[in-house]
């Protein structure tokens, strides 16, 4: 499995997240605010006071805030983010044409 892929993952999992939790937002709404999640907790890895290194450290914190920025992470987010909004758009389509 390539490295980038748990990133990938992690974008799609966010994606769902937040359309649970704006089910009434519309596609473009749910890919923004996923990526700027996303960015944030990739841009967070930068800031390196105390108190978060010793959150990282925990599992909690090394899965949701991780370790160390890479650029190649946004670049994942953004393609996870952008194939989810895709399947969503497709999915969608499909189910309006079928009822039609």
């Amino acid at each position: 499995m390539p490295l980038y892929f748990g990133d990938l993952l992690y974008a799609v999992m966010m994606y769902l997240l937040v359309r649970i939790i704006f089910i009434t937002k519309n596609a473009l709404q749910i890919t923004v605010i996923s990526l700027l999640i996303c960015y944030s907790i990739e841009f967070l890895q930068l800031y390196q006071a105390e108190w978060i290194i010793s959150l990282r450290k925990t599992l909690f914190g090394r899965y949701v805030l991780g370790q160390g920025f890479l650029y190649s992470d946004l670049v994942a987010y953004t393609f996870g983010v952008a194939i989810t909004f895709i399947i969503e758009k497709m999915a969608l389509n499909y189910l309006n044409q079928k009822s039609e």
